[in-house]
This record gives structure tokens, C-alpha cells and sequence, in this order.
């Protein structure tokens, strides 16, 4: 698993002006995210790139770290300045970027509080099948143990169970 301090570290956006590309020209960098301390730096070095132009109206014509769109923080025409602060947060917490990722695969785009709150509140791990996730999820929940004798099917009970779950690229949540 990728975690978010290396999404993070090459998380990089392309960053050109509408009035190049209007006029035929591509001309902007890659900017690096790790590269910047805070929002400010970063929109001062996007300044320094196109001085050129007076009042430059960024265009964001492509990205690397999926996650930054998927929380509405990065489209075409538009950068937050939270990008930083949100980043951290997800950096800081016990859930690796994949899990967020796979949560918004679900719901779509989000805002990044609930998605957080969702993600430490309804997510169960990363589990091979759906069979492993429900066995595992009847063992913890059951204080003593199944008796030997008892056998279970669990490729039914995964069946039934499901309707209360959803998994995304492995990764178990409650709906």
C-alpha cells in the first residue's frame, strides 16, 4: 500500500494559463506539492512561473494523486487553499490514502469532513473476499469463539451479509 506522505510526495500538478492556451500555447510546469511548504508558496511560485501575464488566470491541465479531485479539491480551473491542510489530515490519521480512495469510489466526489468521518467511523479493513471479511467479522463479534461443531456456509452468509457492506478494490465499509 501506497501511504498518503508518498502520495503526497509525488503529487504534482501541471500548471499553465488560459490566456497561453487560448492563444496556442501549452507553455506551464509541472509543479511538485511536496516542493512547497503551505498553499501560499505554492500559488507564489504558480505566480512566478507565468509573471508574464498580469493577472494570470491558472489552468490545472493536468495532475498526478487522484484523491485531489475526488475531494473537489483540484478540477481545471480551480486549487484549494485547504489542499494542504487536508492532505495533512489524511497523512496524519491511521488509514492509508487507498482507503479514502476506495470510499470515494463509492460515494463520489465529497467533501473532505465527511468522508473522514466516514471512513474512522464505517471502515472494517481490507479483506481478499467477501467470505474472509464476514468470517472474520462473525469471530470478533462472537466473545467465546464458534464451537467446532458448528459449521457455517460462508459463501451464503457473505451473500446476505453484503447487503449492509460494500468493498471497493478489497477495502470493507459499513453502508
Amino acid at each position: 500500500m501506497t501511504n498518503l506522505r508518498n502520495c503526497l510526495d509525488t503529487a504534482s500538478i501541471y500548471v499553465g494559463t488560459y490566456a497561453k492556451y487560448n492563444n496556442g500555447s501549452l507553455f506551464g510546469k509541472w509543479l511538485n506539492l511536496s516542493d512547497y511548504s503551505d498553499f501560499e508558496e505554492l500559488q507564489q511560485a504558480m505566480y512566478e512561473l507565468h509573471s508574464d501575464e498580469q493577472n494570470p488566470e491558472f489552468m490545472f491541465q493536468d495532475y498526478e494523486c487522484p484523491i485531489l479531485e475526488k475531494l473537489g479539491l483540484l478540477s481545471e480551473c480551480h486549487i484549494s487553499k485547504d489542499i494542504y491542510e487536508v492532505l495533512e489530515q489524511i497523512n496524519d490519521s491511521e488509514h492509508e490514502v487507498e482507503v479514502y480512495e476506495a470510499c470515494l469510489d463509492n460515494f463520489g466526489k465529497m467533501d473532505f469532513l465527511s468522508i473522514y468521518e466516514y471512513v474512522n467511523n464505517f471502515y472494517y479493513g481490507e479483506y481478499s473476499s467477501d467470505e474472509d471479511f464476514v468470517q472474520e467479522l462473525y469471530e470478533n463479534d462472537i466473545p467465546f469463539g464458534l464451537p467446532n461443531f458448528v459449521v457455517i456456509d460462508w459463501e451464503a452468509t457473505a451473500r446476505n451479509i453484503m447487503y449492509d457492506y460494500f468493498e471497493i478494490n478489497g477495502h470493507y465499509f459499513r453502508a
